[in-house]
């Protein structure tokens, strides 16, 4: 995945072979690889972002780190095309989490669970390397074999789904009985009701 530490850097602006990987984005909207020394496209980037390459994208003049911008006009892109994994009802909702007082515990909070779903999907993709060459799964052959699999595979998603909003419910719970201990009396500090 793309990480946005910042780079060495030689004089001619290259990433040093031990370091990350370095785009510059110019201000015609164009990427450059200063690792092929060669244009790319987002496309590129994401093929990147695939390997599990590591990068960081960085402004031509400013040196400011563009990494999450560029990756978000990819996701955005998928969105566009194809078949989009967010549903607008789910995009609304994570709208609202901006400038909310949660909003650093939910990017936490997303990230985590995304990594589990990612940590699941790896235990299923050894389990099945035996079934199928090459040991890439196709979406298609995934959402077969997770039919073939769906009683087992929906039960441990549906329980660690439950699981986690329970430990969602739980810490909420904890912050609403600190947070009416150290504001008593406060409107909108008093902890949920079950």
């Amino acid at each position: 995945m793309a990480q946005t530490r910042r780079a060495s850097t030689s004089d001619d602006g290259s990433a040093d072979s031990s370091s990350l990987r370095v785009l510059k984005k110019y201000p015609n909207r164009r990427l450059y690889d200063t690792q092929t020394s060669s244009y790319i496209t987002l496309a590129d980037v994401k093929k990147m972002v695939l390997e599990g390459q590591e990068f960081v994208v960085r402004d031509a003049k400013t040196s400011d780190d563009l990494t999450r911008s560029i990756l978000l006009q990819i996701i955005l892109e998928e969105e566009s095309g194809g078949v989009p994994m967010f549903s607008s009802q789910m995009l609304a909702q994570i709208i609202r989490f901006y400038g909310h007082a949660m909003q650093g515990m939910m990017g936490s909070y997303l990230e985590k669970n995304l990594q589990t779903f990612t940590d699941i999907q790896k235990r299923l993709t050894d389990q099945s390397k035996g079934l199928l060459e090459p040991n890439v799964m196709s979406p298609e052959v995934w959402t077969q074999f997770l039919n073939g699999q769906a009683p087992g595979v929906q039960n441990m998603m549906g329980n660690y789904l439950e699981q986690s909003r329970a430990m969602f419910t739980q810490m909420q719970e904890q912050m609403a009985k600190q947070a009416e201990t150290l504001f008593p009396g406060m409107p909108g500090f008093t902890a949920p009701k079950r």
